[in-house]
């Protein structure tokens, strides 16, 4: 019989132990929580039928090994034109962010943000997108990993008092613009753009710094421009719309190279032009009747503009698209090529 050392054998069944040790560390490594930033609060409609639905689907589809934790209404610091910072530079694992608030910096996907250029809804626009980002916005985004692009619902002007229905009613009112181009697009008519964050857009109007503001339809009630604004005008219907910001997932590259091939798998398959899709269908039009029911309850007027009136705003901001083609053609790309891809990507989705 073989005598052990009452001094081995304590190590020895450490050593036995080790291997059941290492693989619950193992087991636990494996789970990831990830930081997902965003501008909006909590209440909001991106936050409860966005963000929230799609952590559930990586929670599920991981088995609960990966996981958010959700930093609304700017928690980490900063302001929204910084949350894409906030991810390139890790303080930010996956961010909502939308690149219209950061001018320049995505030039080639800015033909997305041009007036008149996209469907009515966030369906047709948001596969668009996609491919659109697929094929020429890649280089825009090199800093990221972009998990989706995706179109809101329509902008519409809300006004305080008299809706505007022609140009001439442009003259003296001051709105707010979601971004530059929406900016050019006003000034375009005779109307004076004012950028300032959605979430201030209701104690502006309040103080009567602006009259109004150009806000997508799910974005109404999140600042409660219901209950400030006495009517809502939108594009006559099947019409493309006033303007668009443009919306994306991105992700810190470093973190998404850091997952084991299993959560990477996870991540892909939340991702991509069924994703982009679902944001933009489930995410956002289906809050629409609802939001107009909202509105309509407090006594707004829900306002389409005349089809002549229309193609009269058209005309008269041709020169923000000419305005942009130049400014792509400077900074290396094509400009009208791009738009002419964009238009055409449009028409292929409108169905």
């Amino acid at each position: 019989m073989t005598h052990r050392s009452p001094i081995l054998r304590p190590l020895m069944s450490a050593v036995a132990a080790l291997p059941l040790v290492l693989g619950a560390v193992a087991a636990q490594a494996q789970e990831v929580t990830i930081k997902f930033s965003h501008f909006l609060p909590p209440n909001s409609n991106f936050h409860k039928n966005v963000l929230e639905p799609w952590c559930a689907a990586i929670a599920k589809d991981s088995g609960n090994k990966l996981k958010c934790q959700a930093y609304p209404a700017l928690q980490l610091g900063g302001t929204p034109p910084q949350i894409a910072d906030q991810v390139k530079n890790g303080v930010a694992d996956i961010a909502w962010t939308s690149p219209s608030y950061s001018t320049g910096r995505f030039p080639r996907t800015e033909a997305l943000e041009l007036p008149f250029t996209l469907p009515p809804g966030g369906l047709a626009g948001s596969k668009a997108m996609w491919e659109y980002y697929q094929k020429n916005g890649q280089e825009d985004f090199k800093d990221f990993h972009v998990l989706a692009i995706f179109s809101a619902s329509n902008v519409v002007m809300s006004t305080a008092n008299k809706p505007i229905l022609t140009v001439d009613g442009f003259k003296g009112v001051k709105l707010r613009s979601p971004s530059r181009f929406a900016a050019l697009f006003l000034t375009s008519l005779g109307g004076t753009p004012v950028n300032i964050p959605i979430a201030q857009v209701t104690e502006s109007i309040s103080k009567g710094v602006i009259d109004g503001a150009m806000v997508p339809w799910e974005g109404v009630p999140t600042v409660k421009l219901h209950e400030f604004a006495k009517s809502h005008l939108d594009v006559p219907a099947g019409q493309l719309k006033f303007a668009n910001s443009l919306f994306a997932f991105v992700m810190n590259q470093a973190k998404y190279n850091s997952l084991s091939p299993e959560l990477k798998k996870v991540i892909d398959d939340n991702s991509g032009l069924a994703t982009s899709a679902w944001a933009g269908e489930t995410g956002f039009d289906r809050v629409v009747p609802a939001n107009h029911k909202l509105s309509a309850d407090r006594g707004n007027a829900l306002l389409k503009l005349d089809a002549a009136e229309y193609a009269r705003w058209v005309k008269a901001s041709d020169n923000v698209d000419d305005e942009w083609v130049k400014e792509a053609n400077a900074k290396g790309a094509n400009g009208a090529a791009l738009l002419e891809e964009a238009r055409a990507l449009i028409n292929q989705y409108d169905k």
